[in-house]
């Protein structure tokens, strides 16, 4: 091979050698970028759960069966029960004395 053979293999082995680094420092950035973006979409995902538990909230408490259906559990979970029937006991107690 003559001079000029040598040249432009040399030139094209090395522009070879610096496309495929670059290639491989571009794919790990862009995977790293992936990673980031699958953490921004779970993120949304969570607050888009969050806000639909918040409009179903209001929405039970904003109408009238809503607020009765809270009180109703309020007042027939066994802890609350207790709780009212102990308020009753002393509030009976207090009016026999008077």
């Amino acid at each position: 091979m003559n001079t000029a053979e040598w040249i432009l293999v040399a030139i094209l082995s090395v522009s070879l050698f610096i496309f495929i680094v670059v290639g491989i420092i571009f794919l790990v950035k862009l995977m790293g970028l992936v990673k980031e973006a699958k953490k921004v979409v779970v993120k949304g995902q969570d607050i888009a759960e969050n806000a639909n538990q918040v409009v179903s909230n209001v929405r039970g408490m904003t109408s009238i069966g809503g607020v009765i259906k809270t009180f109703a559990d309020k007042y027939t979970d066994p802890k609350y029960k207790k709780e009212a029937e102990g308020k009753e006991k002393k509030d009976g107690n207090k009016s026999k004395k008077d």
